[in-house]
Formats: structure tokens, sequence, C-alpha cells
């Protein structure tokens, strides 16, 4: 058993330090490569920092486009989920607030109808982004609010519709406060 003791204190000394140290170094060194230098890639407009692209916010106004909602409250220091099963109760009953509060927000539009995204968090919590379809249920809203045309917030959303990583991987994205900020300034 002695023969076994050193190695293993050994083993565990080296490890403590290269996974402790030496990795987090490592990648915060290869961080500071990516673009925000490691601190997230933030949207301005007019000098002024409006959010982080790749941090979902809420949009909770009508004259904007809602955001996936959160189960953190789009806090980015506690990312989580709810953790909570499609079948438990308290969770059905969350998702169904915020069907009733979307179909209340959009007239027109049946429970049918409404994409998944707008009514469940996702694992992050921290979202940013929406399917096509999750941005384009809500343009007759903000058309009849703004006072645009449904064919041009149809535009809108296409011109920020991302498609799949390599034409391949993933599913169409819209970034959600990038649409939101074009939108602001449409004129």
């Amino acid at each position: 058993m002695k023969t076994h003791i050193g190695p293993a204190i050994r083993l565990t000394i080296v490890m403590l330090v290269l996974l402790s140290f030496i990795y987090p170094l490592v990648v915060a060194g290869i961080a500071t490569l990516a673009p925000g230098g490691g601190k997230g890639e933030t949207v301005t407009v007019n000098g002024k920092v409006v959010g982080y692209k790749n941090v979902g916010q809420a949009f909770t106004e009508d004259r904007y486009f809602n955001s996936r909602p959160s189960a953190v409250d789009y806090n980015a220091a506690g990312s989580a989920g709810s953790n909570k099963g499609p079948s438990n109760p308290d969770y059905l009953k969350t998702v169904q607030a915020r069907i009733d509060t979307f179909l209340v927000h959009n007239p027109g539009v049946t429970k049918a109808q409404i994409p998944a995204e707008l009514v469940t968090a996702s694992g992050s919590g921290l979202d940013p982004d929406l399917s096509p379809a999750g941005a384009k249920i809500q343009v007759a809203r903000i058309a009849k609010v703004r006072g645009i045309s449904a064919d041009r917030l149809n535009q809108l959303v296409d011109e920020h519709t991302q498609g799949p990583l390599l034409g391949l991987f993933g599913p169409a994205t819209v970034n959600v406060l990038a649409l939101n900020t074009a939108l602001d300034a449409l004129k």
C-alpha cells in the first residue's frame, strides 16, 4: 500500500497545479483573442452599450420583438435552467402563464401557432436567439404598435436571420438584440 501512496500524492499535486492554474491561464489567454477580448461582445448604438451580443436580455414592450424567457431573469452570473421537468405542475403553470400573456399581447395568434421557444426558457436561461418563426409570429403586433408594414418587418427579420453553421449544423436563428436595434433604427 505504501508503494501506491507516494505516486498518488504526486499525481494529485501535478493535476492540482495543471487544472487549477495552468489550464485556466491558457483558456484566459485564448479568450483574449476572441471578439470582446474574452469579456463578451457588446452591441453599441450611438456610442452607448445597449447589451451583449451573445447574452439574452428582456424585451417585454409590445414595440419590440420579445426574447426567449429566462429562468434566471437574464442574469449572466447565474446561468441555469429551471431544472423542472415537462410534467412538473409548477413548470406547467409557468408555461401556461407565458402562453396566456403571449396571446393577450398577440391577438389573432392561436396557442398552437406559438413556437415553443417563446414560452419555455433555454437550458442556460440566456439564449439570445429565436427561430425565424419565433420572430415572425410577433410581426403583426409590432407592425400595429409602430405603424410599420408587416412586409417591412418580415424583411427585417429575414435580413437578421443567420443560417445553420456551414449550412448544415443547427437551426436558423435571429439575434433578438440585433433585430430590436435595427428596428429602432428604422425611420
